[in-house]
This record gives structure tokens, C-alpha cells and sequence, in this order.
């Protein structure tokens, strides 16, 4: 059974149609990557599977339950969302971190106040956590005491101590600097090896292809081509697609 299934996915801001019947699926222990130009609904897709954007028509159904159906023409939304939300962790561009918490009780304060789960329980697994992450000394520090690579890899870790079936990654790497860029990639591949589920916008073309099990490209509020990666980027019959990596290769 798939983790998440969206099915016939529309979105539309006023007049601009940026979901056009957008359908996928994420299984578990699945790494998923999402990518094309910019303006395509790539991050738009992503904020409608994570309820931040109400979607105008579709399902959305994560564990084979619906967190959101059309039914005559009209999409409802299921009571119980807060049981959804549980599932999946989001990882934002712009790290999105407490700034008044310390690195430890912006991990802790989710688990602790949104699970109810025994606070001393959680500190553990949050030190564990960053340990892994090689953050332990950066516990109680605060965000701005981080380069923007570290403030990214609490984010992740934030979002790992909700212990969720499936993580998103919006452009995790887009606010950050080369250098930095490398450290925050090491991690999301990590926790590829260790099977965490996870679906991944990305504009870093050369992680996609090793890191995924699947590539979805977008274009146009559209799903282009999806496959495997090696299908995908090396033997594509897409001419969009092909297009896309020409003028992403002249661009680094």
C-alpha cells in the first residue's frame, strides 16, 4: 500500500491554473524527487500533500485513508486533518527554525506539546538524534548561532523527532551556498540508505539522479515524465525534458 496517493490533483490561484490533474504515488521506504523549471507547481504540489494549500479538486489519501475527496464536484476536507498531519515531517528552504528555542527545545517542543509523549523520553531521542547528525554540541545553541548548512540539518532532525512515516524536502538546499549545500545532501542521502521515505522538490540535478528511486518531472502544472532515474535523465524521449537538462547543464 502506498504511503501517499494524490490523485487528479487541480490547483488554481485566481486565473493561473498551476496543478493540471497532477496524480502520484509514494511508497513506503521510497525516495521520490520532483523536479523542472521553475513556476512548473513544484513546490506548489508539495505544499497541497502537506495541507498548506487547499487543493480545488482531487484525493488525497495517505495509509489508504482520505484526507481530502471531491465528491460532486465539491473537495472536502476529513475532521481528524491533525491525525494526517502526524504522518509526514516537512523540511522548508528557509529552515524555519524557533529563534527564540535552543536548538534542542526546537526539536523537543512538537513531540512534547503536539504528542504529549514524556518529555525526559524525548530529550533522549532528540540528543541521539543530533549526535547521529553530528550536532551534539550545538544543543543548546540558538539558530543564529548556526551556519545556514547546520540550521538545515536541525530542520531535518526537527522533523525526524515526530518519528513521521514520510518526509518532504521543498528545495532544501536552495537557500544555501555550495559548501554548505553538500553537508545538508549527505544527510537526506542517509536517511535514503536507511529507507526513510521521503518525496524531494530538488533543483540539484546530479543528487536527484543518485539518490532517487524515482524522478517525477514537471512542467507546466503537469507530471512530463516519471520513472527511473537512469531512464529519466540518461535515455529520456521527452523533448521538454531534454530541453530542461540542456539549459540546466549551461547553467552550471
Amino acid at each position: 500500500m502506498s504511503i501517499l496517493e494524490m490523485k487528479n490533483i487541480e490547483k488554481s490561484f485566481a486565473d493561473n491554473h498551476v496543478l493540471k490533474g497532477i496524480s502520484l504515488h509514494v511508497d513506503k521506504g521510497e525516495v521520490v524527487s520532483i523536479i523542472g523549471p521553475s513556476g512548473s507547481g513544484k513546490s506548489t504540489l508539495l505544499r497541497c500533500a502537506t495541507f498548506l494549500e487547499t487543493i480545488d479538486s482531487g484525493v488525497i489519501s495517505y495509509d489508504g485513508k482520505n484526507a481530502a475527496e471531491t465528491v460532486n464536484g465539491k473537495c472536502t476536507y476529513a475532521k481528524n486533518l491533525n491525525d494526517f498531519r502526524h504522518i509526514f515531517g516537512l523540511v522548508f528552504q528557509n529552515f524555519n527554525l524557533f529563534p527564540h528555542y535552543t536548538v534542542l527545545k526546537n526539536m523537543m517542543d512538537a513531540p512534547v506539546s503536539v504528542l504529549h509523549r514524556d518529555k525526559e523520553e524525548v530529550r533522549a531521542e532528540c540528543i541521539a538524534l543530533l549526535d547521529k547528525m553530528g550536532l551534539a554540541e550545538k544543543a543548546n545553541a540558538y539558530p543564529c548561532e548556526l551556519s545556514g548548512g547546520q540550521q538545515q540539518r536541525v530542520s531535518i532532525v526537527r522533523a525526524l523527532a515526530m518519528q513521521p512515516e514520510i518526509l518532504f524536502f521543498d528545495e532544501p538546499t536552495s537557500a544555501l551556498d555550495p559548501e554548505l549545500t553538500g553537508e545538508v545532501l549527505k544527510v537526506i542521502k542517509q536517511l535514503a540508505e536507511e529507507k526513510m521515505t521521503m518525496v524531494i522538490v530538488t533543483h540539484e540535478m546530479a543528487f536527484a539522479r543518485a539518490v532517487s528511486d524515482r524522478v517525477i518531472f514537471m512542467d507546466g502544472g503537469v507530471v512530463v515524465e516519471e520513472g527511473d532515474p537512469e531512464e529519466v535523465f540518461g535515455n529520456t524521449q521527452s523533448e521538454r525534458m531534454k530541453q530542461f537538462l540542456r539549459n540546466y547543464d549551461r547553467e552550471t
